[in-house]
């Protein structure tokens, strides 16, 4: 798998062909109240519960034949560059590979794309909009952080960026020691102009022993946003979500 430096850095433009671009991007439910019935019981719409003649699988664990089927006849390279479809159409096959498995990551950026150039929230030959196969890979895999990451992207891009901070905040409440995912949560919260988030991700991924070159410090500079971790480290400083840390739902329920 491409490292999620190279997932995040593809371009993922407006869902309504009116969000920023992406360009310096590097590597994830509708924001749906905690309350709302729907969110309790899924999203009808979005197809849930799971079910599917092969899978669902879970796209992080399963390496074996299950996953090579799926992306030699379903999500060859030429599909997920959207060139062409192999079985179907292009919708058709990134559908199939999101129904085997709902978090394929380098899938849902495929489908996020696609939704994308054609404008289109329902592409030609998926079953769902867009936004539908985020919100089942987080209800799949409520744990899955680079998936609620390009979710965030998908949110930004389409003008929402309070729903992209809530699928931040799941995803950082899951990142730990993971350098990868608060460098790239920085690069998000970055692009959506939120400069402080941006710079304690920056710190945070730092003190993990990340500092890609030309990254996230090198914008943050540009910006004239960049400072220096404080001498107690990066959480001494205020920090990541500051309301009451949300909990991710149980495997088969939906989330927020």
């Amino acid at each position: 798998m491409r490292d999620v430096l190279d997932l995040l850095r593809l371009r993922a433009p407006s869902v309504s062909g009116a969000g920023p671009g992406w360009a310096t991007l590097c590597l994830l439910v509708c924001a749906i109240s905690a309350q709302s019935a729907v969110a309790q019981q899924g999203d009808p719409s979005c197809g849930n519960p799971f079910v599917n003649g092969f899978g669902p699988h879970d796209y992080r664990v399963e390496q074996g034949q299950n996953r090579k089927i799926v992306e030699d006849y379903h999500f060859t390279p030429r599909v997920e560059s959207l060139i062409s479809g192999l079985s179907a159409s292009l919708g058709g096959d990134i559908d199939y590979t999101l129904r085997a498995f709902p978090n394929h990551h380098r899938a849902l950026v495929s489908m996020m794309n696609l939704g994308a150039r054609l404008k289109r929230s329902v592409p030609p030959g998926a079953q769902f909009s867009v936004e539908c196969y985020f919100k089942r890979a987080v209800q799949f895999r409520p744990d899955d952080t680079i998936a609620r990451m390009i979710y965030a992207k998908f949110l930004t891009s389409d003008g929402r960026k309070p729903d992209a901070h809530r699928q931040l905040e799941f995803a950082l409440q899951g990142a730990k020691d993971n350098a990868f995912t608060h460098y790239n949560a920085g690069l998000i919260y970055f692009e959506m102009g939120d400069f402080d988030k941006a710079l304690v991700q920056a710190h945070r991924a730092q003190a993990l022993g990340f500092d890609r070159p030309g990254g996230l410090k090198q914008q943050l500079q540009s910006a004239g946003k960049w400072a220096e971790a404080p001498a107690g480290g990066p959480d001494s400083a205020a920090s990541g979500p500051t309301a009451a840390q949300p909990q991710p739902a149980a495997a088969g329920t939906s989330s927020p």
